[in-house]
């Protein structure tokens, strides 16, 4: 083995040390016949020692848990998301049922956290800066948990690194990245997401290292055990936060390149063989992780049984299974001749009505039909009442006078006895869609465009149209178009109220209304008088489910709206702006989320190395040249492959999005990069390594071991740049942790780039001379 005090060797592998039949891969078994091991530096076999690597990371986590939990009862009011997954939190408790983009697993472990740490639920969380102390909220313990997650990731994250043969320096490397992160311990540090999804991401990726060691073990229970821990574990990813989900695609692909690899002839293996494979995988990366992912969704469901801020994103059908739902209390039937108001679903605006009239001309020179206005308006009004009329022979009495799905009706507007129309006029602001206006419902000439088709959403036929509860499309018979309406105001001839109009597609999922009251009905049961307490209606679990995750894709690709700290993908790696949590203006108190510049700025020229020298080895190897032994190559082929894989896929679909995106989204890639610096700092320093690291088979042909040797150069780089990483930490805690307080000229100070957006800073003046 190549010693410190002599330059880099490069050994041409003989044929006869690759021979093997099904040991072909570079990355192999630790059990070898060949061992060396005492060749190697004094220092680096003390290192490489069992008793010196649990030293080391119980230093590593030790010190995790020190900083994450230093000051953490500090600010002891709501900071940043806190507004959002402490009130989740709190739902659980209350068991009122909320709607978010997220999966339930995280915000599962907040509440159960709070319920254990005495946390009654009932305060709401509604603005940043509000006080724990004086709302006797047990913050500390909640905040306790991502604060524990957060500190064994350091552990995990050194783990990695030593089950993928890189010595006890390298891996302590990379955890002192993550180690001494600002980011990451602001992130661990609060009721938010990160920290659980980093921690069970980082799980994910020891699992399946741990498994893929296994392969010459295919089959027995220690491998099935850990293909199954991958399976749980990404699940937990996939649970705690959506984007969990770029996990889940990231070990599929490399299953893809595993199964690849096993369907090769040349390894001599049966498809039978392949197909057992294929099918564990699948049980293992496919099934339980499912079952697991349902079952987040299942306690979710289950714990949230009464009405709460949800239950408006949800369908009538889904709101109803939900104690004291406004549906489920105030629902009734409707009936020909009842009179009604109806809203409209998104904009909760009444369909109303006035006297006045459209004028002739428009402003861009249009010209309408100057009849009477059909407007949408925010506030109870008597001219928001309208009568439904039928347009067939009704019985006397009966349930042959309820209003069933895709009856044709009229609408009379009580206080003008208008009956609403539409026609093949251009409505005020959209010229492409109709213009909804009345007609006197004693002139039957326009009898035809007075009819429109009741179309209830989700609705079976002789279905009956419901008060609250049914969710309607109103589509005009003749030209059908769907009644619909949009934000945007009419000009002062319609005193600024929201335009009705006809939208030309009759399904738009946006024109979609319901009827908020019944002013006068002929039912037997008449008005809805005392709420009388109903018992919630049962649909499937898998219903909601489905409901549910559609409804979180929705909402989560609409968030679009602009936030003055968000920030694209391309400025996340480089550190160009952070976000500011929470301030305090009496004592210029803030936290502002931004990494370690050391360490981010490190990952970028680490990737940025790997990149160059993959490359230069492939152009070296087309012109017959091996500058790289084969088992450093291997290693940084495989492993080293691996970290970037996981960094890409975590990273390069947010150029796709156009959701609001902040920096935190790139930590999941932040820690893929920690573990790929320490790859290419272990094969700058050195290219020997532990190889091979696979756990030996009873039918795998043994390879001559070698061992990693790093000299006392490891340690005293290691060492060095962990001083200048934990002296930048240092630096920047005053934003981690939000104390103490500083004036301006020190906060100009910390703006270590003038992108960063501090508050407080002192106003730069010009010397005049």
């Amino acid at each position: 083995m190549a010693s410190p005090s002599r330059p880099r060797q490069r050994i041409k592998v003989t044929p006869a040390s690759t021979a093997g039949n099904y040991d072909q891969d570079d990355d192999d078994h630790v059990h070898a016949i060949y061992q060396s091991p005492n060749s190697r530096s004094a220092f680096e076999r003390v290192l490489d020692t069992p008793q010196a690597s649990a030293a080391m990371v119980g230093v590593l986590t030790a010190i995790a848990f020190a900083l994450r939990f230093y000051k953490i009862n500090q600010p002891d009011q709501v900071v940043f998301d806190e507004v959002h997954f402490g009130k989740f939190a709190s739902f659980y408790i209350t068991r009122e049922y909320y709607f978010d983009v997220h999966p339930p697993f995280a915000k599962l472990l907040f509440g159960l956290t709070g319920w254990f740490v005495g946390f009654d639920g009932h305060f709401t969380f509604e603005n940043i800066g509000d006080s724990y102390t004086d709302n006797h909220v047990p913050y500390v313990g909640m905040r306790a948990l991502p604060a524990i997650l957060g500190s064994l990731t350091i552990s995990v994250v050194y783990a990695i690194m030593k089950e993928t043969g890189y010595s006890t320096v390298i891996a302590a490397f990379s955890a002192c990245i993550i180690l001494f992160d600002n980011a990451h311990i602001a992130q661990s540090r609060l009721i938010l997401l990160d920290a659980t999804l980093v921690f069970f991401m980082s799980l994910t990726i020891y699992s399946y290292v741990r498994f893929r060691k296994l392969r010459y073990w295919e089959f027995t229970v220690e491998w099935w055990s850990w293909l199954i821990a991958t399976g749980f574990f990404m699940a937990c990813t996939w649970g705690a936060k959506v984007n969990g989900i770029l996990t889940v695609a990231t070990i599929g692909i490399a299953v893809l390149v595993d199964l690849w690899d096993i369907l090769d002839h040349k390894k001599g293996f049966t498809m039978e063989h392949f197909w057992k494979h294929f099918m564990a995988r699948a049980v293992g990366l496919i099934v339980v992780p499912f079952i697991i992912y349902l079952s987040f969704f299942y306690v979710h469901f289950a714990v949230l049984t009464r009405s709460g801020t949800g239950d408006s994103f949800m369908s009538p059908a889904f709101q109803e299974t939900l104690i004291g739902n406004e549906l489920l209390m105030n629902s009734q039937e409707l009936r020909y001749f009842d009179v009604v108001t109806m809203k409209h679903k998104d904009t909760k605006v009444y369909l109303h009505s006035h006297p006045d009239h459209y004028p002739l001309q428009y402003d861009d020179g249009r010209i309408s039909s100057q009849g009477q206005q059909v407007t949408g308006y925010g506030h109870d009004d008597t001219n928001n009442h309208w009568q439904i009329i039928p347009t067939k022979a009704l019985p006397e009495a009966g349930r042959g006078r309820v209003v069933r799905h895709d009856d044709v009706i009229q609408l009379l507007h009580i206080s003008t006895q208008t009956l609403l129309l539409t026609h093949d006029v251009a409505s005020p602001l959209m010229p492409t869609n109709q213009e909804f206006t009345t007609w006197p419902k004693d002139d039957h000439s326009r009898h035809n465009d007075t009819l429109f088709y009741l179309n209830i959403i989700d609705a079976d036929s002789e279905d009956p149209w419901k008060s609250k509860s049914s969710y309607f499309r109103l589509v005009h018979g003749p030209t059908r178009v769907s009644m619909w309406t949009h934000s945007q105001q009419l000009p002062e001839w319609a005193f600024k109220q929201q335009e009705i109009n006809g939208n030309k597609n009759p399904t738009e999922k946006s024109a979609t209304w319901f009827v908020d009251q019944v002013i006068s009905t002929e039912s037997p049961e008449g008005l809805s008088g005392e709420q009388v307490p109903k018992e919630p209606k049962k649909i499937s679990f898998f219903r909601k489910f489905a409901e549910l995750q559609l409804l979180m894709l929705q909402h989560n690709a609409g968030l679009t709206s602009s936030h003055p700290y968000a920030s694209g993908p391309i400025n996340w790696p480089f550190l160009i702006s952070g976000i500011s949590f929470w301030t305090e203006n009496d004592a210029q108190k803030q936290i502002y989320l931004i990494g370690n510049i050391v360490g981010w700025w490190t990952c970028v020229i680490a990737l940025s190395i790997y990149v160059g020298i993959m490359g230069a080895d492939l152009l070296a190897r087309r012109r017959g040249i091996e500058p790289i032994p084969d088992a450093a190559r291997g290693r940084l082929w495989n492993s080293a492959g691996f970290f970037l894989l996981i960094w890409a896929i975590h990273y390069l679909p947010f150029f796709l999005m156009s959701r609001q995106l902040f920096i935190h989204h790139y930590l999941p890639s932040h820690l893929a990069s920690a573990l790929l610096a320490g790859s290419v700092l272990s094969f700058i320093l050195s290219d020997t390594v532990n190889y091979p690291i696979s756990i030996v088979g009873r039918w795998t042909k043994l390879r001559k071991s070698e061992y990693a040797d790093l000299g006392m150069k490891g340690p005293v780089v290691v060492g060095v740049f962990t001083f200048i990483l934990f002296l930048m930490f240092v630096y920047m805690a005053p934003l981690t942790y939000g104390t103490p307080g500083l004036d301006g000229e020190t906060v100009n100070a910390k703006r270590l780039l003038s992108s960063w957006t501090l508050h407080f800073a002192a106003k730069e003046t010009a010397e005049v001379s």
